[in-house]
């Protein structure tokens, strides 16, 4: 229904890929916390309003409003080059946009960089529940590396 809705409110008129990251990836492989904005990125250039949403129902019949986070930007974490091809496809049975949630430990690599308190806690129930390991996410985190442009600038002397 999401999708449908999404496919509908975008005008699309081909096939799209979407990769969700952040709090709404984390639940989706953990179920750890509830979390109503998504964070994801596009295969296409996509105009994304402001208030793009979709009403979807919880499992318990409430109806609730998800809301793209029109400012994620996957430049902002670090990223492994090959994250997008080890994104994991969920079929939702709709033509045109295809849905990925980034693998468990691109996951993790990509919380990171801002490293907030439920960033931390979610790479800790990845782990926990052993979708990824500490060593799986240095030598992930240690390769993302080269790509990865920060906000911190080096001081120049």
């Amino acid at each position: 229904m999401v999708c449908w809705q999404l496919e509908e409110r975008l005008s699309l008129r081909g096939q799209v890929n979407v990769y969700l990251a952040g709090g709404m990836a984390a639940h989706l492989y953990t179920a750890n916390r509830v979390t109503t904005d998504v964070g994801a990125e596009f295969s296409g250039r996509i105009f994304l309003h402001d208030d793009l949403m979709a009403d979807v129902s919880r499992e318990d019949g409430v109806p609730q409003v998800l809301y793209f986070d029109t400012n994620y930007n996957s430049a902002f974490a670090p990223m492994h080059k090959d994250y997008l091809d080890d994104a994991i496809p969920v079929d939702l049975g709709v033509d045109l946009i295809q849905v990925h949630v980034l693998s468990p430990v691109d996951l993790a690599v990509s919380k990171i960089a801002r490293f907030a308190g439920n960033d931390k806690e979610d790479i800790a129930a990845l782990v926990c529940l052993g979708l990824t390991t500490a060593d799986e996410i240095e030598q992930r985190a240690t390769g993302a590396m080269a790509g990865y442009i920060s906000a911190v600038k080096p001081c120049c002397v």
